[in-house]
């Protein structure tokens, strides 16, 4: 009978000590994290090591929909990094124009304009349903709403698609 729990017994101090070595790394990555390294348990208590003067600062929220302004410099953070950027002032002037409508509410050119834009596609991060409104960019010579549309989102991001969502960009404010 010993000889049978021998095998067991060296199984089970292998799996435990791997599983102890798995949270030895996990532990160690994230002691770069600056909650951890700001913890009394991280510095250890009675240590003589400096602590930081202010914690850090957490990101920045969006900026809000175009309030005529630009943000201020380095207060804008892309909703998703994934997505190219395009500066708001690179945008054509009919867009500037359905930005500056959306900032006071409208009136807006077209009735499907501020209506629910479902992000079938997922080209947009994904979102609870009603997060997402769509406006009409105007097109010159277009006899119709055209392909050209701004995005917008409830946390005050705004998407660029001049191809009728087939691309998205969303807007930097900044610039």
């Amino acid at each position: 009978m010993t000889s049978r729990r021998n095998p067991l017994v060296v199984v089970a101090v292998l799996i435990l000590a791997l599983l102890a070595g798995v949270g030895y790394l996990l532990a160690d990555k994230g002691s770069s994290h600056p909650k951890a390294a700001a913890s009394p348990s991280a510095a250890g208590a009675g240590s003589s090591a400096p602590k930081p003067s202010a914690p850090k600062p957490s990101a920045p929220k969006p900026s809000p929909p175009g309030g005529g302004a630009p943000a201020a410099a380095g207060t804008w953070v892309p909703a998703d990094p994934a997505l190219a950027d395009v500066c708001r002032t690179k945008l054509p002037s009919q867009a500037q124009d359905t930005l500056g409508l959306i900032a006071k509410g409208g009136p807006y050119p077209y009735n499907r304009d501020g209506i629910v834009f479902e992000n079938r596609e997922s080209r947009l991060p994904k979102k609870a349903d009603g997060y997402y409104h769509e406006f009409t960019v105007l097109t010159p010579g277009s006899n119709d709403r055209g392909t050209r549309r701004v995005v917008t989102g409830t946390a005050g991001e705004q998407y660029w698609s001049p191809d009728h969502y087939a691309t998205f960009q969303e807007i930097d404010p900044r610039c």
